[in-house]
Order: structure tokens, then C-alpha cells, then sequence
């Protein structure tokens, strides 16, 4: 079945990284596309592949590699993968598609020749941020675009799936349970091979991302780290606090926080979570204890897991999170006197501070997300998200928006 997903999703375009791509196109700027495994970058590149073909480009000015296959194992290094590239360019401009550049050692410095010797516009993904923590950052200092790619937003959900309006609750619980990869919109009514694939792909990304590359020998801790997180989506979190935790339930013993430290950037670059830190929204600075971690998808969370705590407030902040990031926002935790406030969103244009909340029908609780954000003594917009069907209530300027609504709104 993964090979009729992968030629499904192909007939499938995800329009707002294809057009950044198109957009980009014949720029100076190396196009680097960042994400988790399986979150379409692979089907991203043979979309601009034939998006090239159709716009006049010959195909022999087109080289696609994916280094996930057998077929190219024989490319083990930078001066294999030069030579080999540089045997297909005939002439004329050439558009260049390396897909998990990753697994080619020292492919940087090929890259960086390439720019040098040839009238080459390239594109190159990978599964780990490793990609850019390489000597790329180095040799190709401000002449690289990230483009970051994630699982599907649960508008593109709906399109994959081709679903209508109705019973849009029903449909925004199935993608809370199943996550966004794309693949899951065809399986996704087997749950034997939905509970399969995730499966597959959390051990891969364990495995691929985190133990081979970075040598791991204490698993169970990785392990033990990862459910950690998953439990405690939303919840200030340190690496003290883990390592206590797991020293004090004598689930891992003797674990430090240094090492916690370390596995955590591990996880970081592998994609499987994100952290957002505090900051202090009086003066704007980043407060360096209790960031929040998020997963990077609600159907990863929930195999970790076991599928339980489906429609809880903290795997709503999560759809949040993960769709603030898409709409191309810089987040954080903000913090305010005593108050916390669960995101502020910036970029160039505006900020937005947010709260997320199930439900606000309980006085308490409506007064608790309220009084967060009225104490923000600024003009920039105030929102509770929730559940809730109330429309577009208001509160002294603060509104109050059912989260599916927000998700569906047209903002990029």
C-alpha cells in the first residue's frame, strides 16, 4: 500500500510549498526542505519535478536523486556524488533535486562546487536538522533558503480526505486521533494498518534520526524521554524535572539532566518535537527555564501513547502550536507578572497572544483564560481558542473563536 500512497499524494498538491519552490525558483539561494520523515517533502520534489517539465524545462536538465534508494548506495561520499552529477550535465541550465542528502558524507562541499562550476539551481531535503548544523552553515552562509515542511494542516486534511462541511467535529476528531502524515488519508479505516504505519515511521525516525546517527546506547532513556514528553504536551518542562521524575519512579535510574539536555536536542533535530521557550512579554526577553515541548504530530503522540486522551486540551494546544508554525509564525510561552499565556505569535507584521482552552463554559475557567490575557497592556490581538460553538464572542477586545473555525480561516 505505501506505493499506491506515494502515487496518490503525488495527484495531491500541497499549493503552499509548491509555490514557495516556484517562487524561489532560479534564485541564487539553495533551496534546503526541512521536516519530518513522511511528511511529503519526497512528493513535494517530484511535484516541482513535473511542475518544471510542464513550464518548458527538458528533462535532461533535470537531475532527481533520492538517497533512499538502493540504487544510488554506490554514492558514499561528496567527490562520488560530484562526479556523478557532474557526468549527467550536458549543457543549458541545470535544476538539481537531492532528496535525503543526508546519508551522503560531506555532501556539503559537492554542493558548494556545484554552485561554483555549473549553472545549477538546486533543491535538496532532509529528515534532521543536522542538514543545517553541517559545515552548510559554513561554506553557504546566507546563500541557502529553509523551507519547512510539516504534516498536514487539518484544512489539507480535509481536502486529501475530499470531505465536505458535515459533521466537521466527527472529521476534526479523526485528526486529532490519526495525525497529518498523508499517507494515513488511505488507510486511515484499517486501524490495524493506520497503527502499523505510524508504528513503522516512529521507529524509524528513533532509529534513522536519533540512535544510529548520533551512536546511542542507552535507548530505554531515549524511550523513557519521548513518553515523558508526550504525556506532558503543554506542561513547563525541564531537564531537571525529567530526570527527577524518571530518578524518583526508579524508571530509569541515575539519569542527570545533562544528559537529558543532550537527548532532548536530539529529538529536537529529528523533528519528532519542537520546543517553544517562555518569554517575558514586558520586555521581550527568552527566559531560560520550563520551555513547552509539542509533537510534531498528534497521531506519532497517540502511538507513543496507546491512542488514549484523544480530546484533551493539551493535544488541542498542540494543533495549535504545530498550525501557528505553518502560518509561517515565530512562537513562544509567554509570561506576564504572575500570568502565563500559552503562545504568542510574532512576525514582521503583528503580534498575537493566544489561549487555548476545551472549554470556557465554566465561569472559573472562562475568568482564569480571560484575566491572562487582559492583563497584557498592549493592542495586539487577544484570542481564546476552544471548543466551545460560541460565535465570535468578545471580551473587552479579547475574542472568543471555536479552534475549528480558526484552523479553517484562509490565513498563510
Amino acid at each position: 500500500y505505501m506505493i499506491l500512497c506515494r502515487w496518490v499524494n503525488i495527484m495531491i498538491i500541497r499549493e503552499k510549498y509548491l509555490n514557495k519552490m516556484i517562487m524561489l525558483k532560479d534564485t541564487e539561494f539553495i533551496k534546503v526542505i526541512t521536516g519530518l520523515r513522511r511528511s511529503g517533502k519526497s512528493t513535494l520534489m517530484l511535484m516541482y519535478k513535473d511542475y518544471l517539465l510542464n513550464n518548458q524545462v527538458k528533462e535532461d536538465n533535470i537531475i532527481y536523486i533520492n538517497f533512499e534508494s538502493a540504487m544510488y548506495d554506490d554514492i558514499k561520499n561528496y567527490k562520488d556524488l560530484y562526479q556523478f552529477i557532474k557526468e549527467k550535465i550536458k549543457k543549458d541550465k541545470v535544476y538539481l533535486l537531492l532528496d535525503e542528502v543526508q546519508n551522503v558524507e560531506s555532501w556539503e562541499k559537492a554542493i558548494n562546487s556545484f554552485k561554483v562550476d555549473f549553472d545549477i539551481d538546486i533543491y535538496i531535503t532532509g529528515s534532521n536538522a543536522y542538514l543545517l548544523s553541517s559545515e552548510l552553515s559554513t561554506l553557504l552562509s546566507g546563500r541557502y533558503i529553509e523551507i519547512k515542511m510539516y504534516p498536514l494542516s487539518f484544512k489539507e486534511f480535509l481536502i486529501f480526505n475530499n470531505y465536505d462541511d458535515m459533521n466537521i467535529e466527527d472529521k476534526f476528531n479523526e485528526y486529532l486521533k490519526y495525525g497529518g502524515l498523508p499517507a494515513i488519508t488511505l488507510i486511515k479505516n484499517n486501524d490495524e494498518l493506520v497503527l502499523s504505519y505510524l508504528n513503522d515511521i516512529y521507529n524509524s525516525i528513533v532509529k534513522k534520526d536519533i540512535i544510529d546517527r548520533n551512536n546511542l546506547k542507552n535507548t530505554t532513556l531515549l524511550e523513557n524521554i519521548i513518553k515523558y514528553l508526550a504525556n506532558n504536551i503543554g506542561s513547563p518542562i525541564s531537564s531537571t524535572k525529567i530526570s527527577n521524575y524518571l530518578n524518583s519512579n526508579k524508571i530509569t535510574p541515575n539519569c542527570n539532566h545533562q544528559t537529558i539536555d543532550n537527548y532532548l536536542n536530539m529529538l529536537e533535530k529529528s523533528y519528532i518535537i519542537y520546543k517553544a521557550d517562555r518569554t517575558d512579554i514586558k520586555d521581550k526577553s527568552v527566559l531560560k527555564t520550563l520551555g513547552k515541548y509539542y509533537i510534531s504530530d498528534t497521531g506519532i503522540r497517540n502511538i507513543i501513547l496507546g491512542f488514549r486522551n484523544i480530546n484533551e486540551g493539551h493535544l488541542l494546544e498542540n494543533v495549535v502550536y504545530l498550525e501557528l508554525l505553518r502560518r509561517g509564525y515565530k512562537v513562544s510561552i509567554g509570561k506576564n507578572y504572575e500570568y502565563e499565556v500559552d503562545f504568542v505569535a510574532e512576525n514582521p507584521n503583528e503580534i498575537i497572544y493566544l489561549q487555548v482552552s476545551l472549554s470556557i463554559t465554566d465561569e472559573k475557567v472562562k475568568d482564569r483564560e480571560i484575566r491572562s490575557l487582559e492583563n497584557i497592556k498592549d493592542n495586539y490581538e487577544k484570542i481564546i481558542l476552544t471548543m466551545d460553538k460560541t460565535i465570535n464572542q468578545d471580551f473587552n477586545g479579547i475574542k472568543v473563536t471555536n479552534i475549528i473555525d480558526w484552523l479553517l480561516l484562509d490565513k498563510k
